[in-house]
């Protein structure tokens, strides 16, 4: 899964006030505690975060467009990522999702190693 992420400023807890730390937080910390939350729920999955970074301008792309962050999450199926995405315990920290962002994307992908493309 491909994960593009446009952090808030200031993480919005308005619709999960449960969930708000005492001091606010930018939407960036609060994605990262978000991750934390669901990276053991992500491993009993079978699921592993391949790449957590930060993103710049678009080289090719639209200059209006933009996004803070990229995450590349592997998962062994798309059956095995429904229940991680239906786990109850696992959701329990949506909210803190929710307030870290502004906007986001998320882009299944299937690996391909291109072995049977003509060679030329």
């Amino acid at each position: 899964m491909l994960n593009l992420l446009r952090f808030r400023d200031v993480a919005d807890y308005t619709s999960n006030p449960h969930l708000a730390p005492v001091e606010p937080i930018t939407g960036r910390e609060a994605y990262q505690r978000y991750v934390s939350h669901t990276q053991p729920y992500l491993k009993v999955s079978g699921g592993e975060i391949v790449f957590l970074g930060s993103a710049s301008q678009f080289l090719i792309g639209p200059g209006d467009e933009r996004w803070d962050g990229v995450m590349l999450v592997r998962q062994s199926s798309s059956a095995a990522f429904m229940a991680f995405a239906s786990n109850p315990e696992c959701m329990a920290g949506i909210g803190r999702r929710i307030a870290a962002l502004e906007d986001s994307r998320l882009l299944p992908v299937v690996e391909n190693t291109f072995s049977n493309a003509p060679r030329e």
